[in-house]
C-alpha cells in the first residue's frame, strides 16, 4: 500500500471529523490524528450543547431536519423562521462588523446543506425545546436562531462521527500530538507527530488542521488575552494549546482574527480546571436573563437582559472576570424559578437559598449585605411593571433610571424563596488564529494560499470579535471541515494521478 496518506486530518472534533469524512466521501485515503487519548476524544465539541445555527424557513424546512417530528409538536410549536439576511446580520451585528465577510457568506450560505449532509453521516437532531423555545400557555416559540441540536447533545454529536468515521475506513490515532509541518519550501507534505511517546513523520499530499484554539494555554491566554487571564477555567478539553496554530505559522501562514479576544462565560466558580474533570454542562449558569448578577460589592454590573443569551453570553465571561475577585452571583426569586436551566440542579453548582434577601445576602460569600439589599430595592422600584413578561421574545420590561437598566424580562425580586449561584469565567475558545480563503486554504501573509494545507474549526481567524452568536461554532466547523476535505483530497488525488502517469 501506498506509503503517503492522501490526507492527514490534526484534530478531534467536529471540524475535523467534518473533514476527514468529506475527504473519504471524495475518495481519499485519510488518517486522522487526535491529541487526546481514545477516552477523552472529540475536542471542544464533545462540550458543547450540540445546538447548530441555520437558514430555514419554518416547520417544513425543520422536518427534513427532524423526520420522526409529530404532528402534534408541529402544531403546538412556532418554529418561526431564520433567514440568510437575519443570520449574516447577526454575525455583523454581534462582532461589531469585523467578521470576514466572505467567510460569513460560506457559513451562512452552506449551513442547511451541511446540516444535511451531516444527516447523511450519521448525526440525529431534535429539536431544542426548553433551552431555545419556552412553553407559554401550552405553545413554543423558538428565538435566538438555533432550533434544532445534536441527539445527545456534543458527546451524541461527535460519537455520530466517530461510529461513521469508522464505518467508512479512515484510521484514527490517539495519543498523536503533531509537533511541526513537514514541508519542501513552502508546500507541505505531512506532519512530524508523537504517537504514544514516539516522534515519527507521517508523509501526505494534503493536510488540514482543526485542532483548535488556545484557551488551555495558559501563557499563551495572558500573552495575547491580557492579565488575568492565566487564572480563568477552561470549559473544554485541556488539548487545545495553540499547537496547529503554531505549527502553521512556523511554516508561513498568515495570522489573522481578534488575538486578544476569546468566548467567555458566566461559569460555575468553583468549577475544575478543565471541562474534562468537571462533566461536560455542569458548570453552565446561562439562566442570568431572567435574574440579575452581582459583585462582590453588592452591585450590578452589566444588563442582563440586553438581549437573547445566545447573544450575550459570549462576552459576559470576560466582564465577570473584571469584577473585584473575578467573580459574581446570580441571583433568581421564586417566580422565575421554572425556567432556569437543567444545570442549575445538578450537584457541583454552588448555591444558596433563602427566605429573605438579607438572609440570602448573608450566605452569598464575600458580598456586601447592604450594598446588596440597597442594590435589589431600587431594582426592584425601577421597573416598568405595566409590560407582560415573556420569555421567548424581547418583552421589553425594562427597567428605568438604573446605572445599568435591564433592557428586557425585568421581573422583582420580591417572592421567597430566594436563589443565589456563584460565578466566575469559563473561557471557551480564542477567536485568533490562522487566515483562510473561502475554500479553506490557508494563506500567507501575502494572502498566496499554502500548497497542501487547509484549516478548519476554532483555529480559523476572522469569525468572530468581541462576541459570539450562539450554536455557530460547530456550524462553522462542520461548513469549513466539510469544505477543506474535500478541496484537500481533490488536491490529493490530483497528485497522485500526475505521479502515476509521470512512472507511466
Amino acid at each position: 500500500m501506498d506509503d503517503i496518506y492522501d490526507v492527514i486530518v490534526v484534530g478531534g472534533g467536529n471540524a475535523a471529523l467534518s473533514a476527514a469524512l468529506s475527504a473519504r466521501e471524495h475518495g481519499a485515503r485519510v488518517l486522522v490524528l487526535e491529541r487526546a487519548p481514545f477516552e477523552k476524544r472529540g475536542g471542544n465539541s464533545a462540550f458543547t450543547g450540540g445546538g447548530f445555527r441555520m437558514v430555514h424557513h419554518g416547520a417544513e424546512d425543520i422536518k427534513k431536519i427532524v423526520p420522526d417530528l409529530t404532528q402534534d409538536e408541529i402544531d403546538r410549536t412556532d418554529f418561526g423562521e431564520y433567514s440568510v439576511e437575519t443570520y449574516l446580520d447577526d454575525l455583523f451585528r454581534i462582532t461589531q462588523y469585523n467578521i470576514d465577510p466572505q467567510l460569513a457568506e460560506v457559513i451562512v450560505l452552506n449551513s442547511t446543506d451541511t446540516v444535511q449532509w451531516l444527516r447523511t453521516r450519521g448525526v440525529r437532531f431534535v429539536p431544542n425545546y426548553g433551552r431555545q423555545a419556552y412553553n407559554v400557555n401550552g405553545r413554543f416559540k423558538f428565538f435566538g436562531g438555533v432550533v434544532i441540536y445534536a441527539n445527545g447533545g456534543g458527546v451524541g454529536l461527535v460519537e455520530s462521527l466517530y461510529d461513521a468515521c469508522d464505518k467508512h475506513g479512515i484510521e484514527i490515532r490517539y495519543n498523536a500530538r503533531a509537533l511541526s509541518l513537514l514541508r519542501t519550501n513552502e508546500t507541505i507534505e505531512g506532519v512530524m507527530a508523537n504517537i504514544d511517546g514516539i516522534e515519527q513523520n507521517i508523509r501526505a499530499r494534503s493536510v488540514v488542521l482543526a485542532s483548535g484554539g488556545f484557551e488551555a494555554n495558559r501563557e499563551w491566554r495572558a500573552r495575547y488575552l491580557g492579565p488575568g487571564w492565566d487564572l480563568a477555567k477552561v470549559r473544554g478539553t485541556r488539548y487545545n494549546t495553540g499547537d496547529g496554530i503554531q505549527m502553521a505559522l512556523a511554516a508561513g501562514a498568515q495570522s489573522y482574527g481578534q488575538w486578544s479576544g476569546c468566548h467567555s462565560v458566566a461559569w460555575e466558580r468553583n468549577a475544575s480546571e478543565f471541562g474534562d474533570d468537571d462533566g461536560h454542562h455542569t458548570g453552565y449558569r446561562h439562566s442570568y436573563p431572567f435574574g440579575i448578577m452581582v459583585n462582590s460589592e453588592g452591585r450590578r454590573f452589566l444588563d442582563e437582559g440586553a438581549d437573547f443569551r445566545n447573544y450575550t453570553y459570549a462576552k459576559y465571561g470576560k466582564i465577570v472576570l473584571e469584577q473585584p475577585g473575578s467573580f459574581a452571583w446570580q441571583v433568581f426569586d421564586a417566580q422565575v424559578a421554572h425556567l432556569l436551566r437543567d444545570e442549575y440542579k445538578l450537584r457541583g453548582a454552588t448555591k444558596v437559598k433563602a427566605d429573605t434577601l438579607a438572609e440570602l445576602a448573608a450566605k452569598m460569600q464575600d458580598v456586601s449585605v447592604q450594598n446588596f439589599v440597597e442594590e435589589v430595592e431600587a431594582y426592584n422600584a425601577s421597573i416598568k411593571k405595566d409590560v407582560t413578561f415573556d420569555p421567548n421574545i424581547k418583552d421589553g420590561r425594562t427597567t428605568v433610571g438604573l446605572k445599568f437598566n435591564k433592557t428586557n424580562w425585568a421581573n422583582t425580586l420580591e417572592k421567597a424563596p430566594f436563589e443565589a449561584y456563584s460565578v466566575g469565567c469559563g473561557i471557551t475558545f480564542t477567536f485568533g488564529g490562522l487566515k483562510i480563503d473561502e475554500t479553506t486554504h490557508v494563506l500567507t501573509i501575502e494572502n498566496r494560499p499554502l500548497p497542501g494545507l487547509f484549516a478548519a474549526g476554532e483555529l480559523v481567524g476572522g469569525l468572530y470579535y468581541f462576541n459570539y452568536p450562539g450554536s455557530t461554532g460547530l456550524m462553522a466547523g462542520a461548513v469549513f471541515g466539510r469544505i477543506a476535505g474535500r478541496e484537500a483530497a481533490l488536491r490529493a488525488l490530483d497528485l497522485a494521478k500526475a505521479g502515476a502517469e509521470a512512472v507511466a
